[in-house]
């Protein structure tokens, strides 16, 4: 059975286009995107989101009449495509519990760093000011605060000698744009099970399925 996927954007749509072509590689069932929306318009994200014949809407949190009302217009679009699960993929809205208690343990984020290090905006370019030697990219489930939500999977990537912000930033999309996806997929599949903060994934194969 299909999972309808809605999936939210903000920029240039790095993690939507990975996402799409997990499903065009067939990588991504049952999971089907049904629907991108942005919170900005003329973001290269919708235009990845048209060339796919996807639909590519706006909801505009400028002009919607402050944030509960922002997020009441966000629900009723994804509530018209039928969606079940939300992606937020370079999303850079904070939700609140009447979005989330909408679709819960049903909204995952990905953020370019090893949460609970370096949440918000820069991580890599945070992991870079603090020094370490190892950063990565994390997907969890989302809750009402700043990449605070449960754990589902997290990817290891060194931090080279001589590594920039950017460069950094460049080796954590690599392993992100592989790690969203397979969370995608194993959340549709219902191999996801959360207790507390604490994400198990089902199935004799779930060392191999991230």
């Amino acid at each position: 059975m299909t999972v309808r996927v809605g999936v939210l954007v903000s920029g240039r749509g790095t993690n939507l286009a990975a996402l799409l072509a997990a499903e065009a590689a067939g990588e991504l069932a049952p999971a089907e995107i049904v629907v991108v929306i942005s919170n900005k318009p003329g973001v290269r994200a919708l235009e990845i989101a048209a060339d796919a014949g996807k639909p590519a809407l706006v909801v505009d949190h400028r002009t919607a009449g402050g944030r509960e009302a922002f997020e009441h217009a966000l629900l009723a679009a994804l509530a018209q495509h039928g969606v079940e699960t939300v992606v937020l993929a370079g999303f850079m809205r904070v939700l609140t519990s009447t979005f989330v208690s909408a679709y819960p343990q049903r909204i995952v984020n990905t953020h370019p760093a090893l949460l609970p290090a370096f949440p918000g905006t820069d991580g890599p370019a945070q992991a870079i000011a603090h020094g370490v030697k190892v950063a990565g990219v994390t997907v969890h489930f989302v809750d009402t605060g700043v990449d605070t939500g449960p754990i589902i999977a997290q990817r290891a990537v060194p931090v080279l000698p001589g590594d920039t912000a950017e460069t950094l930033h460049h080796r954590i999309q690599v392993e992100e744009h592989r790690l969203l996806p397979a969370v995608v997929r194993a959340l549709a599949q219902g191999r996801l099970v959360c207790e507390g903060r604490t994400v198990a994934i089902r199935g004799a194969d779930a060392d191999q399925l991230l």
